[in-house]
C-alpha cells in the first residue's frame, strides 16, 4: 500500500477539493482543533486505509502534520477550509474570496 492520505475539512463546511481516492470513505470520530480558538476540523480517510491493523501506527505522522498547518492557520483567521497529506506534503485549499462588496458610501462631506 502506498502512503496514507488524510484529509482535514473545517466543521461546517464542504471539501474543497475531491476526497482521497477510495470507493468508501470514512470520517473519524477524531477531530483536530486549534488549541488557540474553538475551529475544529474533520478528519476523512479512504475506507480501506481506515480499517487497516496498522492505521493507529501510520497515521500518527500525518496527523501531526495536520495538526501543525491548523495551528498556523489561526494567523490567518482559518481561511484555508481543507488540508490535505499524503507522504510529506500538507495540501491547503482555500475559497475563493467573495469580490462583490458595497463601496461605502454613506459618508458624509464637510
Amino acid at each position: 500500500m502506498g502512503s496514507l492520505t488524510i484529509a482535514a475539512i473545517r466543521s461546517g463546511t464542504e471539501p474543497l477539493a475531491p476526497l482521497p481516492e477510495g470507493a468508501f470513505h470514512r470520517w473519524l470520530e477524531t477531530t483536530l482543533g486549534c488549541p488557540k480558538c474553538n475551529v475544529s476540523y474533520n478528519l476523512v480517510v479512504p475506507w480501506d486505509e481506515a480499517v487497516s491493523r496498522w492505521f493507529d501506527d501510520d497515521s500518527r505522522g500525518p496527523m501531526r502534520m495536520l495538526q501543525k498547518a491548523i495551528q498556523l492557520g489561526h494567523s490567518n483567521a482559518h481561511r484555508v477550509t481543507h488540508f490535505e497529506t499524503s507522504g510529506v506534503i500538507v495540501k491547503s485549499f482555500t475559497a475563493k474570496p467573495d469580490l462583490e462588496t458595497k463601496p461605502e458610501t454613506d459618508r458624509k462631506m464637510r
